[in-house]
């Protein structure tokens, strides 16, 4: 079992870039194996990270996650991410398991750091709490099976394990991209000041400078440069690193740290309907919003949200290598050699029908009013202007973001259910507490 290097994608680089991508691959290679490790022996790269991202996964629910299915005398699982995952996901997390192919959606290819069902903004990383959620309920309304019976340790470590993926495949990227564009890679590595690596624990044990900043060895200094200092002598010595090395680092802390400053995005406070016609009301107003020309959501959702638009279009991760890269999906020729590299076959996305559906990533009004504000990322789904100057031009205000949040419960939930408390029409002094999401 082997981490397959991310082909598509390097193959996408050179095509857009007209440069060939081997020998950047080659290194990026050799940096990735030496940060990450191995599926039966992941490693989490401590030495070249500080304060939080130290801790961001657990080194000790990696191991429990990788590797053969096993279980001891103590009942402690390991092998998680096989058992569960690998035949959907694949083993890097590419997303091109041996059941990918059957499923609709694809299963998510973890390595390009973008998910689609969280509570964070549109950019950001999911929190933790949202990929808790994901296991424990699966996706309704896609193969993604919910999780709930396996023991909450283990689901841990899976979350340890999917965000590993998600940075090893992410950090991958971002260096074959900076070494084609910025260090100069091309058919042959650049000189050995910009050629991508890093110190390994073993050949290099780094210090940290005054701002805490780790600092490590330049691998290509051979021992006869090193200065010759008598052991008794309280000489510090300057342990300098190439810049192929203070990039790769650096990439690396910058990937982490998104998940370190990740956040669950605010939601404006809901607007309490007092009785149900004002609920009503609401609803009707979304209606109005809903086949506007600001939101129009009809435009890809249909009227009342029935679906069956007609919408060529793709989502992100088939556009690496086709449309972005000027190549048409539908050219069988054209895109064969990204198949045989592991892209899956390119498919017309398909806007969720929201009359009588099921809401992927939750029915909950925050979580819907969240959906309209950031929109889907990935996909073409955009997001609306909350702004106060794009209000009625090109956004809308919260208040219509909630009207449509109604209508589109409504549209889910034919009775809809207020998330506040109604009072009762034949008797004004009681109440019933319902929930939009029941």
């Amino acid at each position: 079992m082997e981490f397959e290097s991310n082909r598509v994608h390097a193959m996408a680089l050179e095509r857009s870039r007209d440069v060939p991508t081997d020998a950047a691959l080659a290194d990026v290679e050799l940096v990735i194996a030496e940060l990450f490790g191995t599926p039966e022996e992941p490693t989490w790269p401590s030495d070249h990270l500080t304060g939080e991202q130290l801790e961001l996964v657990s080194l000790e629910r990696l191991q429990q996650a990788s590797g053969s299915v096993e279980s001891d005398a103590e009942n402690v699982h390991r092998g998680l991410y096989t058992e569960h995952c690998v035949i959907c996901h694949g083993v890097s997390g590419s997303g091109t398991g041996p059941a990918s192919m059957y499923q609709w959606p694809y299963p998510r290819d973890f390595r390009a750091g973008v998910f689609k069902w969280k509570s964070s903004e549109r950019d950001a990383k999911p929190t933790r709490d949202d990929l808790r959620r994901l296991l424990e309920n699966g996706i309704p309304g896609s193969p993604m099976p919910s999780f709930a019976t396996v023991a909450p340790e283990d689901r841990e470590a899976l979350i340890d394990y999917l965000i590993y993926l998600s940075i090893r495949g992410e950090v991958e990227r971002q260096l074959l991209a900076v070494a084609i564009d910025d260090l100069g890679y091309e058919e042959t590595p650049p000189n050995d000041d910009l050629r991508l690596r890093v110190a390994s624990s073993e050949e290099s044990d780094p210090g940290k400078d005054e701002a805490g900043n780790i600092i490590f060895t330049d691998l290509n200094q051979s021992s006869r440069d090193e200065p010759q200092v008598d052991e008794s002598d309280s000489v510090e010595i300057d342990v300098v690193s190439t810049e192929g090395e203070l990039i790769a680092i650096s990439v690396l802390q910058s990937v982490v740290g998104e998940w370190i400053e990740t956040t669950v995005a605010p939601v404006p406070t809901e607007p309490i309907p007092s009785a149900a016609d004002e609920l009503h009301a609401s609803i009707a107003r979304g209606a109005k919003l809903f086949g506007g020309q600001i939101a129009n959501c009809a435009g890809c959702h249909g009227p009342e949200g029935q679906g069956g638009m007609p919408l060529n279009d793709l989502d992100d991760w088939t556009k690496e290598f086709t449309t972005r890269i000027g190549i048409t999906p539908t050219d069988a020729d054209a895109v064969k050699p990204f198949r045989k590299a592991g892209a899956l076959p390119p498919r017309i996305i398909q806007p969720r029908r929201l009359a009588g559906g099921v809401l992927r990533g939750g029915d909950e009004p925050e979580t819907i009013f969240r959906r309209i504000q950031h929109g889907i990322a990935g996909t073409p789904m955009p997001g609306v202007d909350l702004s106060k100057s794009a209000a009625g031009t090109t956004g809308l205000p919260p208040g219509d973001v909630w009207d449509l949040v109604h209508y589109v419960q409504s549209l889910v939930q034919p009775t809809p259910k207020p998330s506040v408390r109604v009072a009762d029409d034949k008797n004004p002094h009681a109440a019933a507490e319902t929930g939009v999401s029941s």
